[in-house]
């Protein structure tokens, strides 16, 4: 399959998905975290595949590369807002676990996008 758009890219693909259940585990959040970790929480996870679409989007590889970083960077994030979540007691370790490994899945296809682009394969 050729990629016609940053939407046929499945690490994009994936981003959203990820994105999508952080807004479904913050809903259950309490209304006092509105303005803190639920915000910083869905902020970090729209980041992500936001950026993707915006580096897609630029005319040389050397911003795309930059864009795909600046998503590993809210990735990295949001696993510590996951993991602090955890930790006071907003969602449950077993709620967490499978969006961290998610966030490691979104992360490991994000470098190899990046080396393939580093290396000269435009995908």
């Amino acid at each position: 399959m050729s990629i016609q758009s940053y939407r046929d890219l499945r690490v994009w693909q994936e981003s959203m998905t990820l994105a999508e259940a952080i807004y479904r585990l913050t809903k259950a959040y309490p209304k006092d975290e509105t303005y803190g970790l639920t915000a910083q929480m869905r902020r970090a996870s729209v980041s992500v595949p936001a950026n993707i679409a915006e580096g897609y989007g630029r005319e040389n590889t050397g911003s795309y590369v930059q864009f795909l970083r600046i998503a590993q960077g809210s990735l990295k994030e949001l696993e510590t807002h996951l993991l602090l979540s955890a930790r006071v007691a907003l969602a449950l370790m077993d709620d967490v676990e499978p969006l961290l490994t998610q966030t490691e899945t979104v992360g490991k296809m994000l470098r190899a996008l990046i080396r393939s682009l580093e290396s000269g394969s435009k995908q």
